[in-house]
């Protein structure tokens, strides 16, 4: 089947193949035709597997008859991340380069004034995270009521990230006779919930069995000690050849170390986690599409969606704590048909993890044994370990401290706000919340700590009980002939 027989214009035809493509994927030649005919969509799709396209390329036909009005987008896209709703807007712009459309991107991390200009013009195409949207919408920049169309992509990473509710109070603005795509890699229980309420007699269509890896990746897990992983990740980075790849770590400052300590030891590597802004963001990612980087350290807030042509490799530092995340990490590469290569760090502490992303893909994923992984490491590597956290002793009065490592002394971030996350907190610290929430999730291998007699936890010192890093030493409260002179932020 070509493109040709989807029953899409002629102009759109000439972008599809001026952009390379004569055939469609899967779902995009099941999707293509249902969505012309204004059908309501469920589309369980893998990443990976040109979904984006699938409500792209009909969009651009439906809106192009049509005029836009000022404030009253005619069709509305929802993504749970500024990079995925920039990405989208790339193809728009890309497949829509024959039709006069306006479109218009709301995320946070950029200038609220000229988004609002965007609207007052009035536009066929409206971009949003829900938080954003939301900010508009209530500062009466925005209205919905002449939406005739809405997209709700990555709908089970908007659950994750506690944007449901967000959903489904705009979803009550927009008119009740709309045309609804939900786009989902897997369907949990809230997601079909969602679906039922929102969604008129819709087509399922389902290209791959939900929460499964691609076939063209090649998977392995590493057994390794936690202070080995750093050692092993360089020597298969050399072994493998690694032409363009993809690092996770669970936690933002582990991104951040680890791209320095890359950096350190001659690889061209550069970073991207929920604190740094949107423009950094997008300038990192800029590098790495054109090669001047070839590694880069992400947390998962890059997980889900971005689309990078050319990953040969992904590498879990961290095991993810959550199954699902395991399957969108390593979709960034073996897209599009081409083979790509997963491996994933585990320590004895991953056990669990590890038995659930195994049920979930429902396969054994291979071992793959590297030498030096369980030894003794190599000088360098020794240098730059960092000690765990906590278990140095406090500074006696009058003493000096030595000041540690660059690498190793990292302050303990602070938790995010237990409060949803509103527009305004999107717009002042980007997508941070469901990072800092996934980050501060609670860690099997922990006991509860102790209580008193009178059934209370001891209070002792706030950075060591909210330290994720061993220790072995003190941790009642703080004697008072140490308090005297101390600083807390050293």
């Amino acid at each position: 089947m070509l493109f040709a027989d989807l029953g899409l214009s002629d102009e759109l035809l000439k972008a599809v193949t001026e952009a390379g493509y004569n055939e469609p994927t899967p779902i995009q030649a099941q999707a293509i035709p249902s969505v012309l005919m204004m059908r309501d969509i469920i589309g369980i799709a893998q990443t990976g597997t040109g979904k984006t396209a699938s409500f792209v390329l009909p969009m651009i036909d439906i809106l192009a008859h049509g005029r836009s009005r000022a404030r009253m987008p005619r069709s509305l896209i929802l993504e749970p991340t500024r990079e995925l709703a920039a990405q989208v807007a790339e193809n728009f712009e890309k497949y829509g380069k024959y039709h006069k459309l306006s479109m218009a991107l709301l995320i946070g991390g950029v200038s609220m004034g000229d988004q609002i200009k965007a609207l007052e013009k009035g536009v066929d195409v409206l971009i949003a995270t829900p938080g954003r949207l939301m900010d508009l919408f209530g500062r009466g920049n925005v209205m919905l009521n002449g939406c005739s169309l809405l997209v709700i992509d990555e709908a089970d990473r908007m659950l994750d990230m506690g944007f449901i509710p967000d959903i489904e109070e705009i979803c009550t603005k927009l008119p009740a006779t709309r045309q609804t795509l939900l786009f989902s890699a897997t369907m949990p229980p809230p997601i079909k919930k969602l679906a039922d309420k929102f969604l008129s007699n819709p087509k399922s269509i389902e290209v791959a069995r939900p929460a499964t890896a691609s076939a063209n990746i090649t998977q392995m897990l590493v057994p390794v000690e936690e202070r080995k992983k750093r050692e092993v990740l360089r020597s298969l980075l050399k072994s493998e050849d690694v032409q363009t790849g993809i690092i996770f770590c669970n936690r933002k400052t582990m991104v951040r170390e680890l791209n320095k300590s890359l950096q350190r030891h001659g690889f061209k590597s550069g970073e991207i986690h929920g604190d740094i802004d949107q423009a950094a963001r997008v300038a990192e990612l800029d590098r790495f599409k054109t090669g001047e980087i070839n590694l880069l350290v992400a947390s998962d807030v890059a997980a889900r969606g971005l689309d990078i042509k050319g990953v040969s490799h992904v590498f879990n530092f961290d095991a993810p704590w959550h199954a699902d995340d395991y399957v969108h990490r390593i979709g960034r590469t073996g897209r599009a048909g081409a083979t790509g290569k997963a491996y994933t760090f585990v320590t004895k502490s991953d056990a669990e993890a590890i038995d659930n992303i195994e049920k979930l893909i429902s396969m054994k994923i291979e071992r793959l044994k590297v030498d030096g992984a369980t030894g003794s490491g190599d000088a360098s590597d020794r240098e730059e370990r960092a000690a765990p956290r906590g278990s140095e002793k406090r500074p006696r009065r009058g003493s000096s401290r030595t000041k540690p490592d660059a690498e190793t002394e990292t302050k303990p971030e602070r938790a995010a706000s237990p409060r949803r996350d509103e527009p305004a907190a999107e717009r002042q610290q980007g997508d941070r919340t469901s990072e800092n929430r996934a980050e501060r999730a609670p860690r099997p291998d922990r006991a509860p700590a102790p209580r008193d007699n009178r059934g209370e936890r001891p209070r002792g010192n706030r950075r060591q009980q909210d330290d994720d890093g061993p220790d072995d030493g003190w941790n009642g409260p703080m004697p008072s002939f140490l308090l005297v002179g101390f600083n807390s932020e050293s």
